[in-house]
């Protein structure tokens, strides 16, 4: 029997399954579901044999199972090599434990936030979150809490439900994203790890001496890249969440951008109205379950000469752009103002079957 490259290290006897090659998917199907395989094992070949690992010895009742279902097979002792004890993926910490449906239906991405990792679980894991929050860990060596999404973003402060599957439990966390650092705690302020390049796209776009009104600033993802980047720069950052207002607070001085960044409590409505009418060369609006509601109050911020927009909705198939699009247009003709031109238009990211989060630059006159 021989195994490449091997170290003594690596391997060590485990009692075995030995049977013909062509039989192993429907053996280890079985295995798995009898609550039998070793994982901590490599499968192992002897020729035209398979050697799977087993975790003890079987029962007559297994035994006969397993004659029933895979015919002709040998339990034996045999030297087999140990898997590497961090598993790369989930799937891969995961594939000797769960059924073939439930492996498929695990998370392909995790939103990493510092060192906390958030999780959606469909309902084919309910009752299995423990179990795929010690998967994450095992997985990720930086990561220290494991959340799991049980419920969409709601309320104008944008608080989405989480539970603590695995780890510390410790919600508050530092994040980097493209040289700033970001204190936040994902249960009481909004951010999401994968608008990173929305964040870098925009603050790039924004030259000296602009004034940017931020509507719905959250922790400072927008605010205080555009700080960083521009030595002449202002920008008003607004939120009704006072928690988010704490955080977007201390990451303005962590970032050292206190002299360029305006924080400003409160509704978006209420705040330009009072302080910022008219002021502004450019508006960013992430709040896209409410956008349109408030495509008024941006054309109100905007300097009479116009500016730009950064828009952001949800829109669903067919040619969601095109109804991104029809949608600014319109709040924008309501508003009294015209949309000029868009300068840019993309689909952010899936959020549902068929459903997008859009992303619109235009130019309002």
């Amino acid at each position: 029997m021989r195994f490449e490259n091997m170290r003594e290290d690596s391997a060590a006897e485990s009692l075995c399954l030995r049977l013909d090659r062509g039989k192993g998917e429907s053996a280890l199907r079985i295995l798995r579901q009898l609550q039998l395989l070793d994982g901590t094992f490599k499968v192992g070949r002897d020729d035209d044999e398979l050697l799977i690992p087993l975790l003890r010895e079987l029962s007559e009742e297994e035994r006969s199972l397993l004659g029933t279902q895979l015919g002709d097979f040998k339990i034996v002792k045999a030297v087999l090599a140990r898997r590497s004890e961090r598993p790369q993926t989930i799937f891969d910490a995961l594939k000797d434990r769960l059924a073939p449906n439930q492996l498929a239906s695990l998370p392909r991405s995790i939103d990493i936030v510092g060192d906390i990792g958030i999780v959606e679980l469909p309902e084919e894991l309910h009752g299995l979150e423990e179990i795929v929050g010690d998967a994450v860990l095992r997985t990720n060596k930086n990561i220290h809490t494991v959340l799991a999404k049980v419920g969409p973003v709601f309320t104008d402060k944008r608080l989405r439900q989480l539970q603590v599957i695995a780890g510390s439990g410790v919600t508050e966390t530092t994040h980097k994203e493209y040289g700033c650092m970001f204190r936040v705690d994902v249960t009481k302020a909004y951010f999401s790890p994968r608008l990173s390049l929305e964040h870098d796209r925009v603050a790039s776009q924004v030259r000296e001496n602009e004034t940017v009104v931020d509507m719905f600033a959250g922790i400072g993802p927008f605010a205080i890249q555009i700080a960083k980047r521009r030595k002449n720069v202002r920008v008003y950052a607004i939120d009704v969440n006072e928690d988010a207002i704490r955080y977007l607070q201390e990451n303005v001085r962590l970032n050292k951008v206190e002299d360029k960044v305006i924080v400003k409590e409160g509704n978006a409505r209420t705040i330009v109205e009072t302080y910022l009418v008219e002021k502004s060369d450019r508006i960013i609006m992430n709040l896209p379950v409410q956008s349109a509601r408030f495509v008024d109050v941006a054309c109100l911020a905007l300097k009479p000469a116009g500016g730009i927009v950064h828009y952001y909705t949800f829109a669903s198939d067919p040619d969601p752009l095109a109804k991104g699009k029809e949608e600014l247009s319109e709040a924008v003709l309501r508003a009294g103002r015209r949309l000029d031109r868009i300068l840019q238009s993309r689909t952010v990211k899936g959020t549902a079957p068929h459903e997008w989060l859009l992303a619109l630059d235009g130019f309002i006159r």
